[in-house]
């Protein structure tokens, strides 16, 4: 019997050490962007970059339907390289960002899609307007990062809206309706004094 218990024992000592724990991540907004792209009356395809992304990615590898994320994105990071662009999108003809400062997105399920694939559904928020927006995801890299020092993990996604869905619809269609979401982002897992 006690040959038959040591085995038994390892195996499931070793499966539970096996099994990895979800991690919480940090949003790296020094390494992390989301681009906006857009057609411009047929001559032209401009972008806008949205930084100082802030918020958080939790990550399970073993079961990625408990993973999530939540992210802010302050329209005072905003940035097109033309300052009088930058005011105009922040004006109440496009964002209103007096009065919605931010634009928010929370996931609500996320799934695997093949290698180093995720689909991530979500609610995005602009202008208090939320609707459910998918984004394609690529796992970039998730393992020590060689600067911070710590677990980190890295991510690329995209995403087409229509903004007229979410009231910003000046101009629309001739300066196109859908927008494509750009998103690469670094996160790594906070210092034991920044948690507390």
């Amino acid at each position: 019997m006690k040959r038959l218990l040591l085995p038994i024992t390892l195996a499931l000592a070793f499966a539970g050490s096996a099994a990895a724990a979800p991690i919480t991540y940090t949003i790296d907004p020094n390494h992390t962007d989301v681009i906006a792209s857009w057609n411009h009356l047929g001559f032209s395809n401009p972008i806008a970059h949205f930084g100082d992304v802030q918020g958080a990615i939790t990550f399970d590898p073993d079961n990625v339907g408990q993973s999530s994320v939540e992210v802010t994105i302050p329209l005072s990071g905003l940035e097109s390289h033309v300052e009088a662009f930058d005011e105009h999108l922040r004006s109440g003809d496009f964002f209103d960002a007096e009065k919605y400062p931010e634009i928010t997105f929370k996931s609500t399920r996320i799934e695997a899609a093949g290698d180093d694939k995720l689909r991530v559904w979500g609610e995005l928020t602009i202008r208090d307007t939320t609707r459910e927006v998918l984004l394609d995801t690529s796992i970039n890299q998730i393992g020590e990062h060689p600067m911070a020092k710590r677990p980190a993990a890295g991510f690329d996604a995209v995403t087409t809206i229509k903004r007229s869905d979410f009231g910003v619809d000046m101009y629309a269609p001739n300066v196109s309706d859908e927008v494509t979401i750009r998103i690469t982002t670094e996160a790594v897992v906070a210092k034991a004094e920044d948690a507390g």
